[in-house]
């Protein structure tokens, strides 16, 4: 039995990654074999909280400055995004379903057929379904097929990961997002794009948990046997970092995430007690008003958030089932991964091995822009251009087949 090949992509590919203190946008296009982002814009969020928007005007500037920069760099005028959001309260659930096939070899028609019925379980119609990853198949009982096309027998069965998430959320974003003239090609939830851009295929297929640390959020995403199994998040972030600064040192949030980005640790080194830095304090205008604490005290105000963090994640996992599963590895993406001890914390927390992951296999991109930061952004173009079929799930905004056209295109997709 042939195959059916992906239907390659034609013109430009646009990603637009919407956090809490960042809102980054990649072009790429498809060059042979090779991706290259040929595109670059982001700005500081605004009007977002949480991955939520809390401010429609804010959040539709913000994005606009954001696209029109990668539109200027990469010579294109875009109509459609990717999204990849932590927005809504993901939730995972697994689910498995089975068809007959009355003896004959699995086709492709098999497949769309026992999927959908694996898509349809999700009914809250509060939720509105993200991904619907078919994690593997089985034949007549006999579990654990990656791809069963071409084989024989009575019943056909699939077992999927579903993410869902509010629909009332997601609808606010893709408004936003309609207010900037852009139509929404997929959501995409963050940790499943982080991994997609940034883990090996052996890491995918023995087992990792991908953490990617945002401003406002920090979401995960198990992979196991080259498939995403299951995802989860948690309301903290390096926003809430930078608060506990301001607030502990009672300086305006500038200085506060200046403060952070410079000086911030999770580690106590033994210099810290004798290195002093400056803390313009609320209020204040003249330097000299600016009080003065050592490195050690805003190192004993940022790691105990760090490990409540990491504290979170590790409940969340053992109590997902997916603890051992994952095995011992974990890669940190998002910008707060970046400062420098977190590696250090989340081994000693998880009790796993532990690294930095940042874009791999995407060409284009600077030492600025290919850090753990942009790895979301990378990872929705990746999600693009996937050429199984498990990685093309993530549900669009549903469009109406309106008219005998519309329901005759529909069957053509589903047909052919």
């Amino acid at each position: 039995m042939t195959l059916r090949k992906p239907r390659p992509r034609t013109g430009p590919i646009a990603a637009l990654d919407i956090g809490s203190t960042k809102i980054a946008c990649f072009v790429a296009r498809s060059e042979g074999q090779a991706t290259r982002i040929v595109g670059v814009g982001h700005q500081i969020s605004q009007g977002v909280r949480a991955g939520a928007i809390i401010d429609m005007e804010g959040a539709a500037a913000a994005i606009t400055n954001a696209v029109y920069a990668a539109e200027q760099i990469a010579g294109e005028t875009l109509k459609s995004v990717i999204v990849g959001t932590s927005c809504g309260q993901p939730v995972s659930h697994g689910v498995s379903v089975d068809v007959a096939i009355a003896g004959h070899e699995v086709t492709e028609a098999d497949l769309r057929r026992v999927t959908g019925l694996g898509r349809g379980q999700e009914t809250d119609p509060a939720r509105k379904l993200l991904h619907a990853i078919p994690v593997s198949y089985a034949i007549d009982g006999s579990r654990g097929i990656r791809d069963p096309r071409g084989m024989c027998g009575e019943r056909l069965g699939v077992r999927m990961h579903l993410v869902s998430a509010e629909a009332s959320a997601l609808r606010n974003l893709e408004a936003v997002i309609g207010r900037c003239h852009l139509d929404v090609e997929n959501f995409v939830v963050a940790p499943y794009a982080a991994g997609l851009a940034s883990l090996v295929e052996d890491e995918m297929d023995l087992g990792v948990t991908v953490i990617d640390m945002g401003g406002g959020v920090t979401s995960m995403a198990v992979f196991v046997d080259g498939h995403a199994v299951w995802t989860d998040s948690v309301p903290l972030g390096g926003g809430h970092v930078t608060s506990d600064i301001a607030r502990g040192l009672s300086t305006p949030l500038t200085h506060a995430e200046r403060m952070k980005t410079l000086y911030g640790s999770c580690i106590t080194a033994g210099a810290d007690e004798r290195e002093v830095i400056d803390v313009p304090l609320v209020g204040e205008e003249e330097h000299d008003h600016a009080n003065h604490v050592s490195k050690s005290i805003l190192t004993g105000i940022i790691r105990p958030r760090i490990e409540e963090t990491f504290e979170y994640v590790r409940a969340r996992l053992e109590a997902s089932g997916y603890h051992k599963t994952a095995g011992r590895r974990v890669v940190l993406t998002g910008g707060a991964s970046q400062l420098n001890g977190v590696r250090e914390l989340a081994a000693t927390i998880l009790d796993k091995q532990v690294r930095a992951g940042r874009p791999i296999g995407i060409q284009g991109l600077s030492d600025q822009t290919g850090g753990p930061a942009f790895a979301v952004c990378a990872g929705l173009i990746a999600h693009a251009l996937a050429p199984q079929e498990a990685l093309r799930t993530a549900a669009a905004p549903a469009r109406p087949a309106n008219g005998w056209m519309g329901r005759f295109g529909l069957w053509l997709r589903e047909n052919l």
